[in-house]
């Protein structure tokens, strides 16, 4: 039976040429933004009888797959009865250090529009072009190629011969992971309760493509009674990917095992979980650039057999997973997970891959988002989160640091920084003996300034002098992108102040209301599922990530009888003054309570000093087991102390 495979020109090309190692920092490719605005500039130079934005697509057989190739063409120029393709690229490069044979990656794609187009219009022949814009001087460089029918549908099928082996892998993973799905059954010999209920509102969401809040007191199971369902829905083919999205490296656990526990029951799906750069990268320091680390080093050689590798061989992707084939690969472990992410029928990650404009997963192009579902565990912590993502400071220090450091190097850079901190210091002068001021608006001109040095910054991070104070300068250029970018998002949501901080002056655009960019970054997905256990007061946290009427809403009850909980309470003051008076009867209590019921207890402190005291106290007389949890506990000590507290 002949499968198909649905690629777009420049996922081929991209897939097939992507070669060279990572280069962190600042990479001088131009914004999206900035993209459309060269494409339009270059377009508005067609004649009449050009076209532009053409959609193209044709099929082609290899093997047993019928690919099916597609895209949107930039240009089609006629020109003395002949047609030219034309392929824009905006760069923030030197047009100087670009050749013909700079980047074949843009080649390819450009003949796979020519192929197709070729193919379309009956023509024997056909030009290819390269148009490169340089974003900020405008100039423009052109290269061109004319190719022949016979020579373009070679190379086109060459192409989909190298991405061939992976398309292969995919689809019978897929065929794989469909039939164990429809035989799967519930992970639990019963239902919980509430469970059932949360399950066929989370399937019915997905079905009718709605959002869902809903509130599941602990103990519900929340994580199988989403997952499960969703899984379901993918095997209907209602879905082809969900990310499962959370705070807390706890909660992430919970999601792995859960998944784990289905696959112990006949699930076949590839799960990947993102870990953050800092905490997967084998390096003692994390700087990602070919000079400093082997893993970034060639990274995009080696990147296509490692992928293949791995999910031909594993379906619970975790970290000590990805970190197994890194290792066996020399690819970066972080990076070879995001690439993983794009492959994986379920994700597991942060809030800000989905929701942060400056961390989100890119390549989910709007096609692959209507048949993915987000489920966001304990989403009342979302709220807060979205905020700090959607929110954006600068400091007046670095401008001025900037500006001493670059004034004999680059005069223009350092003029910039000066502007900005000529703003500040206004600022200063505003603040006068008060810790900070609420502004109605941004000042005359700091767009444009920030503009200015952002594009200073660029033309100095490219020369690669790597002056001394370029670390400094990379960190600003980042945050003022930032500034810049969340500025074109800021509306009556956001209140703009300035602060002191210490030697400093902080410039802060804050979201207040973050509802309405929730609901924008979650846009296009075909169902975002909020669910916790302490979504109160539940309309307050509804309305802080978007909810309206066409949205679905769920509130259980507590599944454990009511007779199991019993309040009762000690007059004891843990007041500061009272304590050292107190904390002896506290203690009998305390032993008193573990003697006459035993079991397990959490004790909770107002303060960690406080704790350690009692805790103190405590190991001289007592002989009840203990575990206390330490001030400043690194990620893997909360890992370990958790781990505890399982059952063996």
């Amino acid at each position: 039976m002949t499968k198909s495979w649905r690629i777009s020109a420049r996922s081929l090309a991209e897939y097939v040429y992507r070669s060279g190692s990572i280069e962190s920092g600042f990479a001088a490719a131009s914004s999206m933004a900035e993209g459309t605005k060269a494409h339009k500039k270059i377009q508005s130079t067609y004649k009449e009888e050009d076209e532009y934005e053409v959609f193209l697509k044709e099929a082609l057989q290899h093997e047993e797959i019928e690919f099916l190739l597609e895209g949107r063409c930039d240009g089609i120029i006629q020109e003395d009865g002949e047609l030219v393709v034309d392929e824009i690229k905006s760069t923030a490069k030197d047009l100087s250090a670009f050749d013909e044979d700079t980047h074949p990656v843009h080649w390819a794609q450009a003949r796979c529009y020519a192929f197709m187009l070729a193919k379309e219009r009956g023509l024997e022949r056909i030009t290819v072009q390269l148009t490169y814009l340089q974003i900020h001087t405008e100039e423009e460089k052109r290269f061109r190629k004319v190719e022949t029918l016979s020579f373009l549908e070679g190379y086109v099928k060459g192409l989909i011969a190298d991405f061939y082996p992976y398309a292969r892998l995919m689809l019978h993973h897929r065929e794989k992971r469909d039939t164990s799905i429809k035989a799967l059954p519930f992970p639990f010999p019963e239902y919980r309760k509430g469970q059932r209920r949360l399950a066929k509102a989370v399937y019915k969401s997905i079905l009718d493509e709605k959002d869902l809040f809903a509130q599941a007191p602990t103990g519900t199971g929340k994580t199988i009674s989403t997952a499960f369902p969703a899984i379901k829905a993918m095997g209907e083919g209602l879905l082809s990917r969900m990310v499962y999205l959370t705070a807390k490296t706890i909660t992430r656990q919970a999601a792995e095992e859960a998944f784990s526990l289905m696959q112990q029951k006949g699930l076949h799906m590839h799960t990947v979980t993102i870990t953050a750069k800092d905490k997967i990268c084998f390096q003692e320091q994390t700087v990602c650039q070919k000079e400093h680390c082997p893993f970034a080093d060639g990274f995009y050689d080696r990147l296509n057999e490692a992928v293949l590798d791995i999910l031909s061989h594993e379906s619970i992707i975790d970290r000590s997973v990805i970190e197994k084939y890194a290792m066996k690969h020399t690819v970066c472990p972080f990076e070879f997970s995001l690439e993983l992410a794009y492959a994986a029928d379920a994700v597991i990650c942060d809030y800000n891959y989905i929701f942060d404009p400056r961390v989100s997963l890119k390549r989910l192009h709007t096609e692959g988002k209507k048949k993915t579902a987000l489920l966001i565990d304990e989403a009342h912590n979302l709220v807060d989160r979205a905020r700090d993502m959607f929110s954006a400071d600068l400091g007046k220090q670095n401008f001025l640091q900037l500006k001493r450091a670059y004034k004999n190097t680059a005069p223009q850079l350092s003029a910039a920084a000066k502007k900005m901190n000529d703003v500040f210091i206004s600022f200063n002068r505003e603040l006068k003996e008060e810790s900070y001021r609420i502004h109605e608006e941004l000042p005359e001109n700091l767009l444009e300034h920030l503009e200015d040095f952002a594009h200073c910054s660029e033309k100095e991070l490219i020369s690669g002098r790597g002056d001394e104070g370029q670390e400094l300068l990379l960190d600003t250029y980042f945050s003022v992108q930032a500034f810049l970018r969340i500025s074109r998002l800021a509306d009556e949501r956001f209140v703009i102040y300035t602060e002191k901080s210490g030697k400093d002056v902080v410039l802060k655009l804050f979201c207040l209301d973050p509802s309405y960019l929730v609901q924008k970054m979650g846009k296009g997905f075909r169902s975002k599922l909020f669910f916790s256990a302490t979504f109160q007061p539940f309309d307050y946290f509804k309305n802080m990530l978007g909810w309206n009427e066409d949205h679905y809403s769920l509130s259980l009850p507590s599944p454990f009888p009511k007779e199991n909980a019993e309040v009762l309470a000690l007059p004891l003051s843990t007041r500061y003054k009272d304590r050292s008076a107190t904390g002896e009867a506290l203690i009998r209590s305390v032993e008193k309570l573990a003697a006459e019921r035993p079991g397990n207890y959490l004790i909770f402190f107002p303060s960690y000093q406080y704790m350690r005291e009692i805790h103190e106290q405590m190991k001289e007389s007592s002989t009840i087991r203990m575990m206390v949890q330490e001030q400043g506990m690194a990620e893997g000590e909360k890992e370990e102390f958790l781990s505890s507290f399982k059952e063996e």
